[in-house]
């Protein structure tokens, strides 16, 4: 009797046990990487927190940051120590080089990895979301060409009744690919006015100290300034020092930066500041992230998520667009 009882069992069990081995080799953990463009930036460490978030939502996701010290070199050797560990099922990349990196995502790609990128597309084209590099799962960001140009035109609108309108431009670096096309969507839209002067330019390296350093050498030859153009807040919290300093009413000037960084919200509603591109970094990590993790679960990902409509709010942030968006909040401090 006894042994027929325990046929009866194992008959019950074997199947149950089979199944439980199956669900657990298909919900095996996943480890994401993310490849910062630099750890000490603070965009990246809110796009950071948008990929923590996302794993811990999936379960049974790790994931870990690489530091890329806004030095695409060691970016690159970085993503190619990954893949030879054999570590990581998926990746999330801020490049600091979309043109150069394409080579190391090749690599990804084709050792299995599922990789998203953010804030930038990766390739040669900057102005399209669309993947460049085959196999590509995602990319979560903006075109660099669209914020420029709705940044420029700002501009075009306050210098309208200004002759001459004196500008000052702030980028972060005109060695990046990103930078170097924003930087020359800058110079297209304000140069096709007459009575717009261009009085200098400033490689704030998205550092306020560096920022401030170069603002106030530029105001040592570039007189009577009558606008700031940068595609980053953390520039103008350098040039508002320098500005004020050299004998500057801020409240007469318009200033406009990039990032929709919570020192530029409360710099605008306060009046200080007129206005900022739309900027989305914890959102932009959390899509990456979660589209890799759904790829490799076999689920259908978008391979298009383009942040300058993520957030319900016009990308150009200004004191009227705050006041009709109450609830709107920043994403990330600057």
């Amino acid at each position: 009797m006894e042994e027929c009882r325990m046929k009866i069992l194992k008959i019950i069990l074997i199947p149950f046990l089979l199944v439980v081995s199956f669900s657990q080799l298909n919900a095996k953990s996943l480890k994401i990487a993310f490849f910062a463009s630099s750890s000490e930036n603070g965009y990246n460490q809110a796009t950071w927190e948008g990929v923590k978030d996302a794993a811990n939502a999936a379960g049974d996701v790790e994931a870990s940051i690489f530091n890329g010290e806004f030095n695409a070199t060691l970016q690159y050797s970085q993503i190619e120590d990954i893949i030879a560990s054999e570590e990581f099922d998926g990746f999330v990349v801020v490049p600091n080089d979309t043109v150069g990196i394409a080579g190391a995502i090749e690599q990804a790609i084709g050792a299995g990895i599922k990789v998203a990128t953010s804030l930038f597309p990766i390739g040669p084209d900057l102005t399209t979301l669309e993947p460049q590099v085959k196999g590509l799962t995602a990319t979560a960001a903006g075109s660099p060409v669209y914020g420029a140009t709705l940044q420029s035109n700002e501009v075009v609108k306050f210098c309208a009744n200004k002759n001459p309108c004196n500008v000052v431009i702030i980028i972060g670096q005109k060695i990046y690919p990103f930078d170097k096309l924003r930087y020359d969507t800058f110079l297209d839209v304000l140069g096709k006015e007459s009575n717009i002067k261009i009085v200098a330019t400033v490689e704030g390296n998205y550092s306020p100290d560096v920022s401030l350093t170069g603002m106030t050498d530029a105001l040592q030859s570039a007189k009577d300034v009558h606008a700031v153009l940068s595609n980053a807040d953390q520039h103008l919290l350098g040039a508002e020092i320098a500005l004020q300093d050299a004998g500057y009413d801020l409240a007469e000037l318009y200033l406009i930066g990039g990032g929709a960084a919570a020192i530029a919200i409360d710099a605008i509603k306060s009046g200080q500041w007129d206005a900022t591109f739309i900027g989305v970094p914890y959102s932009e990590g959390y899509l990456a992230a979660e589209a890799v993790i759904k790829a490799l679960r076999g689920e259908k990902v978008d391979p298009v998520i383009d942040i300058t409509k993520v957030g319900g709010i016009d990308p150009i942030i200004t004191k009227d667009v705050l006041d009709a968006n109450p609830g709107w909040k920043p994403e990330w401090g600057g």
